[in-house]
């Protein structure tokens, strides 16, 4: 039985219902395998999947390679509207298990498909097909996560929690490049046969031990009391395009700062194979970066409940236009500890900072009734520049020797953009989580009363 309160003892009554750090760990595993199965994919597209899916094994087929994967990307602003629609419609919870099994099952398809030396283009024809369904639910998967996990967490810590969608993005990243490092070792006619699926199949087992702690996940509050006093919107998009239309350009703007994680992720791989980078090296340079930023990451999200989310975003998004040449110059030095250095200063001390922070500065910019659908739609059409980042900044040269400048400019103009975007936001750190989202109230000014001498 509690003690009586002691005179003087200050008491803050927990948020009924919220249970901030079973909503994060569940948004992490979620993050982490939706993720894995992602960048396996965007892995294969950049070692194997020209090899296999293509006829010719050349910069065509890397390019068409590179295609097939910002085909998700397409696709996910598609499935944002679904998705986000039955998020702010039945829950958040809900269409988070739906998503995490439609990515578990598509990938795990990809594994099966046949060659193209098998049935021709068919192949690449079903790959595309496959990496479509991967968008859908990815489209959702972030969105609703960072939704789901704001809404647990209590003020003034929000953006330390919601920190952990995006780092266990990180760590499906890691998982996905650990997986890949035995396979490229493997002997060609094995690697281009069976070893590359192996990657693919095992995401239906870490599917399963996600969709168990989701599962026990139950819907935040906030969603419950907007249910209760009947403030569900019966077309979200509507809403959220009448009312906060500049919010999600605003968002579409910002998102663009995700190219640097498939410049990192993708194109630097291509790059440094091209300049005389082993392949396992490559993948190593994303592992060991993705695990600093599993630590950094966190401190960059309760940076950002000190100080505000604006200017954690925006030195993100310069720093990785400032570091990302450095890093690429660095694959054709022959020097490996300068390029590990460079690899965890671009994307653990530069790109995490925005990686982050946006759930909270994204999702605090609408509303309970709105926000999945806020978020989902407005980062969706901001990530097909990531998406097609690879093709373009590869159909330009930069993964040529020399291309360097290219894909350093490219990084550069996309950070600028978002950095400026992200200025023109409102600081959203004090704001209480009822208040988020709302249009403040004009206040009449009291009627002026004339002077009257005596």
């Amino acid at each position: 039985m509690a003690g009586p309160t002691e005179p003087g003892m200050i008491t803050t009554p927990r948020t009924p219902g919220k249970t901030p750090g079973k909503a994060a760990l569940a948004s992490f595993m979620g993050s982490a395998v939706e993720y894995y199965d992602f960048f396996v994919f965007g892995s294969a597209a950049a070692l194997i999947f020209p090899h296999v899916f293509f006829p010719d094994d050349d910069a065509s087929a890397l390019v068409m390679s590179f295609a097939t994967f910002a085909f998700a990307y397409v696709a996910r602003p598609v499935g944002a509207v679904f998705v986000g629609h039955f998020g702010d419609r039945i829950g958040r919870q809900r269409v988070l298990l739906f998503t995490l099994a439609l990515m578990g099952g598509s990938t795990f398809l990809v594994g099966c498909l046949p060659s193209y030396g098998a049935i021709g283009w068919a192949a690449p024809v079903l790959l595309v097909a496959c990496r479509l369904l991967q968008g859908l639910s990815a489209a959702g998967e972030q969105a609703g996560a960072s939704s789901l996990t704001l809404e647990h967490a209590p003020d003034g810590r929000r953006s330390f929690f919601t920190s952990w969608t995006l780092t266990g993005t990180q760590g499906g990243q890691i998982l996905a490049a650990l997986v890949f490092i035995p396979v490229v070792s493997l002997p060609d006619h094995v690697k281009y046969s069976v070893g590359w699926r192996i990657p693919f199949w095992c995401s239906a087992l870490v599917v399963v031990v996600a969709y168990f702690i989701r599962r026990g996940l139950h819907e935040t509050p906030e969603f419950e009391e907007a249910k209760a006093s009947h403030r569900i919107a019966r077309l979200p998009v509507a809403v959220l395009l009448r009312d906060h239309w500049a919010d999600v350009l605003r968002v579409v703007c910002c998102a663009f700062i995700a190219a640097v994680s498939t410049v990192f992720g993708n194109l630097a791989i291509a790059y440094g194979k091209e300049v005389g980078v082993n392949e396992s090296i490559t993948l190593w340079l994303v592992v060991v970066a993705n695990a600093v930023a599993l630590l950094t990451q966190p401190a960059f999200g309760r940076l950002a409940d000190r100080i505000g989310r604006k200017p954690v975003f925006i030195y993100g998004a310069l720093s990785s236009a400032a570091f990302m040449p450095l890093y690429l110059l660095s694959m054709g030095q022959d020097n490996e500890l300068l390029t590990f250095a460079l690899a965890i200063l671009t994307f653990s001390g530069g790109y995490a900072a925005a990686n982050a922070v946006w759930p909270s500065f994204y999702g605090e910019m609408f509303s309970t009734q709105v926000r999945f659908s806020g978020m989902a739609i407005g980062t969706q059409v901001g990530f097909l520049m990531a998406g097609f980042a690879p093709t373009i900044v590869t159909g330009l040269g930069g993964v040529e020797k020399g291309g360097w400048t290219v894909t350093a400019g490219f990084t550069a103009v996309i950070a600028v953009i978002a950095a400026i975007s992200a200025a023109t936001a409102r600081e959203t750190r004090s704001v209480p989580t009822a208040e988020l989202g709302l249009r403040p109230v004009a206040v009449p000014a009291a009627p002026r009363t004339a002077l009257v001498d005596h």
